[in-house]
C-alpha cells in the first residue's frame, strides 16, 4: 500500500496547485484521477481554449496553464494514480484514511483533499433524432483540437460562455462560423457578447437568434442542418455541428462517502479551512459549495492554500507555524519554524 501525507482526489488545476502549497510545508501528495493525464477538464475538454482570469496572464491556454502547474510542482515529486477512479474511503482509528480505486489500488494518507472539479460529467445533448449516428462524425460536444476546424464550415449552438468563446476563436480559422441560440439574450460574459456582435457586423460570424437546430442530415457524417427560426425552416450545409449546452455533473462514488451534499456539491466550512463534515476530509475547487461560492480557478487556488495550512496545523499540533513569503524564504525554506523564518528575514535584510 502506498502512503503519503495528503491524498488528492482530482488532478485538475486546483488539485495540482494544492501540491505546490503542500510542498512548501514539506507535505507529500498523491493524486488520483479518472482521466489518463493530469489537467482535469482543461486538458481533456479544451486544452487550446484561452483563459483570461488567471492573475499575471492576460491570456493563457488551458493546456499551457496545466503544463506550467506541472512544472511548478515537479520539485515536490508528487505521485499519480491515473486512469483510476477513487471508489471508497475508509477512516482508520488513528485518523488516517485509505482510499481504494476501482482497480483495487490502495493509498493511505493523513488527510484527503477532494478536488474533483465537476466530478464525473457528460455533455447535455440536444433532443434530436439519430444523435449517436453522427457523434464523432461531424457532431462534437467539445472542442479539443481547434485546428481540425481550419477552413471548415462550423455551426455552434448554445448561449453560454463556451459557445461564445469558441465562436470568437474559430471565426479566425474556420471557413465559416454560424452561432445558433434559441433566445436573443446570451448567458455568457458581456464582453464576449460584444465581441460576437462585432464579428457578426464584420461578416465573420453568422448569428442566428432566436433559432434552433431541429434536424441533422448526412450520409454517414454531418452534411447539413435544418434550422428553425420563428416557425420558418431552412437547411444549411456544414462540416461540423458543435452543440455546447453545458455539462451534467455527477459526484460519482464520492456521493457515497458520507459527506454532506447540497445540489450535487460538497458542503464545506469556508469560514476556516474548507473542511467537510468529516474531520480530515476537505473539498476544494468547483466540487465544493458554501455561501458566496464562485466556480473560478483562482478561487480554487485560494481554497487550496488555506486547506494546506489547516492540514499542516492538524498534523503538527502544538508546532508554531509562521507564514513566510516565497520572496523571502524561497521554496526550500518552508518548514513551519519561527527560527528559520527569522533567519531568512535577517538574511534578506543583509
Amino acid at each position: 500500500m502506498k502512503e503519503t501525507d495528503i491524498i488528492i482526489v482530482g488532478a485538475g488545476p486546483t488539485g495540482l496547485f494544492a501540491v505546490f502549497e503542500a510542498g512548501l510545508l514539506k507535505l507529500k501528495c498523491h493524486l488520483i484521477d479518472t482521466l489518463p493525464q493530469p489537467g482535469g477538464q482543461l486538458a481533456e475538454l479544451y486544452p487550446k481554449k484561452p483563459i483570461f482570469d488567471i492573475p499575471g496572464y492576460p491570456s493563457v491556454g488551458a493546456g499551457e496553464l496545466i503544463d506550467n502547474l506541472m512544472e511548478q510542482i515537479k520539485q515536490f515529486q508528487p505521485e499519480f494514480t491515473l486512469s483510476e477512479t477513487a471508489e471508497t474511503i475508509d477512516k482508520n482509528e488513528d485518523g488516517t484514511f485509505v482510499v481504494t480505486t476501482n482497480k483495487g489500488t490502495k493509498i493511505k494518507g493523513k488527510a484527503v483533499a477532494i478536488a474533483g472539479g465537476l466530478g464525473t460529467f457528460e455533455p447535455r445533448k440536444p433532443e434530436l433524432n439519430n444523435l449517436a449516428e453522427y457523434e464523432e462524425k461531424g457532431l462534437e460536444y467539445f472542442v479539443r483540437n481547434p485546428e481540425q476546424y481550419a477552413g471548415k464550415r462550423v455551426v455552434i449552438a448554445g448561449g453560454g460562455d463556451s459557445a461564445l468563446d469558441w465562436s470568437i476563436y474559430l471565426a479566425n480559422i474556420a471557413k465559416s462560423v454560424t452561432l445558433v441560440h434559441r433566445r436573443n439574450e446570451f448567458r455568457g460574459a458581456l464582453d464576449s457578447v460584444e465581441k460576437v456582435k462585432v464579428l457578426k457586423d464584420a461578416g465573420k460570424i453568422n448569428l442566428m437568434t432566436p433559432c434552433e437546430v431541429v434536424e441533422i442530415k448526412g450520409n454517414g457524417k454531418v452534411e447539413s442542418l435544418v434550422l428553425e427560426k420563428e416557425g420558418i425552416q431552412q437547411e444549411i450545409e456544414t462540416d461540423y455541428f458543435i452543440p455546447l449546452f453545458g455539462l451534467t455533473p455527477k459526484l460519482g462514488p464520492i456521493a457515497n462517502w458520507g459527506l454532506e451534499i447540497e445540489k450535487n456539491a460538497i458542503k464545506v466550512n469556508n469560514a476556516l479551512d474548507y473542511q467537510t463534515n468529516i474531520e480530515g476530509i476537505y473539498a476544494i475547487g468547483d466540487i465544493n459549495t458554501y455561501p458566496g461560492k464562485l466556480k473560478l480557478i483562482l478561487c480554487g487556488f485560494h481554497e487550496a492554500t488555506l486547506m494546506c495550512q489547516s492540514i499542516y496545523n492538524r498534523l503538527n499540533p502544538g508546532k508554531k507555524y509562521v507564514l513566510k513569503y516565497t520572496t523571502v524564504a524561497g521554496v526550500d525554506g518552508f518548514d513551519g519554524s519561527r527560527k528559520e523564518a527569522e533567519k531568512a528575514v535577517v538574511k534578506s535584510i543583509e
